[in-house]
């Protein structure tokens, strides 16, 4: 009678691509890395994590660099490891309501001074189609070879597993739209989706590990925000978190491309503080076409008038709720507010900090940051790309 078979106590292979993955994570948030510090991020002996680094390094996803000496020495200096800086590995792809930005990038190289082709964002998936083809060609004239992923940020409300747009106040012709199968017929390469604000996060948290807790916002054409807790991306069972730009403000009667009146969005994004500005220079007059260095001049004019105050206010109240709803005591703002003057920028942070609870009990950090959309790209891209390789 034969013995019945009985299951493994441990998947070799899950173990691996853990470690794999325990592994590029570290090597997202450093400059470099010696094997036994890889060893210790992923919680296994030097011997295991030797040959994921071997591994990695036959695939052309990390790189040996001299590593710096401490002491003087003889012989060779030792080897460190960090991301490919050589070997453009990902086509980076932003949409946003005015311009779309296309960049090829290597898995450790990229900065977001690396965009190299910025186009006017057309008003149908068929003209975009027409737009970024030529681009992409250009980018990429081998057609592809070589390229790991297409990696494409988008705003609004995205199921990233499905693969679209579900909803997009700021750029509605989105909706529906099959960017995997428009972009396959271009590129050779797995495509994936990921929603702007919750690749900025990744892009901030891969500039800043040390921040593992943190709710960021962005203002830009859109207010939206995304939130990192213990080191990750905080998961919702609905693809919808962060449309904090949505949060009504009463008596404020702007209509918002989501359809609802009184939005937070109206007022403190580029377009509303510009449509503020307008009405305070000329009431009467014809409207303008749009024009961001007019918001900046008048503000930095005139600086912190009521319009201004009662706006700012209306944001600080719904970013304080939720960091009191979420239980966090660290925003960081990125986009247009960031780049206000210093008294705008100060009178912000405080009537948030005036709204979180925990700033009574303990310490509160707001700060304003540059945006790092491309380092949240590639974030993403190892992740769902080559963990599993």
């Amino acid at each position: 009678m034969s013995r019945p078979q009985q299951k493994s106590a441990a998947v070799p292979s899950s173990l691996r691509r853990i470690n794999r993955r325990l592994i590029l994570r570290h090597m997202v948030q450093v400059a470099s890395a010696a094997r036994a510090q890889l060893a210790e991020a992923a919680g296994t002996s030097c011997v295991t994590a030797g040959k994921i680094v071997d591994e990695l390094l036959e695939q052309g996803v990390l790189e040996e660099v001299e590593a710096k000496r401490q002491l003087v020495r003889p012989g060779r200096p030792g080897q460190n490891l960090r991301l490919n800086t050589r070997l453009p590995r990902f086509l980076l792809v932003q949409i946003g309501a005015g311009h779309t930005r296309l960049a090829c990038v290597a898995l450790g190289a990229a900065t977001e001074t690396s965009w190299t082709v910025e186009i006017p964002t057309p008003h149908s998936g068929s003209e975009w189609e027409d737009a970024v083809r030529p681009a992409i060609e250009k980018l990429l004239p081998s057609g592809g070879k070589g390229i790991w992923g297409v990696l494409v940020g988008l705003p609004g409300i995205v199921d990233e597993e499905a693969g679209h747009v579900i909803f997009s106040p700021n750029v509605h012709w989105s909706e529906g739209v099959d960017f995997r199968g428009l972009l396959r017929g271009i590129v050779n390469a797995p495509v994936e989706l990921v929603q702007e604000i919750r690749a900025l996060a990744l892009g901030e948290l891969a500039a800043s590990p040390g921040k593992k807790d943190f709710l960021l916002v962005d203002f830009g054409h859109g207010v939206g925000g995304a939130t990192i807790i213990s080191g990750g991306l905080f998961q919702s069972p609905l693809p919808l978190t962060g449309e904090l730009g949505h949060t009504p403000v009463p008596e404020n009667p702007r209509p918002c491309g989501c359809g609802a009146v009184g939005c937070v969005e109206t007022l403190l994004s580029r377009r509303g503080l510009f449509r503020s500005v307008q009405e305070i220079e000329s009431p009467t007059g014809p409207s303008r076409p749009y024009a961001w260095n007019v918001v900046e001049s008048h503000i930095a004019k005139h600086g912190l008038e009521p319009w201004l105050v009662s706006s700012l206010k209306a944001g600080a109240a719904a970013i304080a709720g939720a960091l009191n709803s979420i239980g966090l005591g660290h925003v960081v703002i990125t986009g247009t507010l960031s780049n206000l003057p210093e008294s705008v920028r100060t009178f912000f942070a405080q009537e948030i900090r005036n709204g979180i609870m925990w700033a009574r009990f303990g310490e509160c950090t707001i700060e304003f940051a540059p945006r790092r959309r491309m380092q949240g790209l590639i974030s993403v891209g190892i992740e769902r790309l080559v963990v599993s390789r």
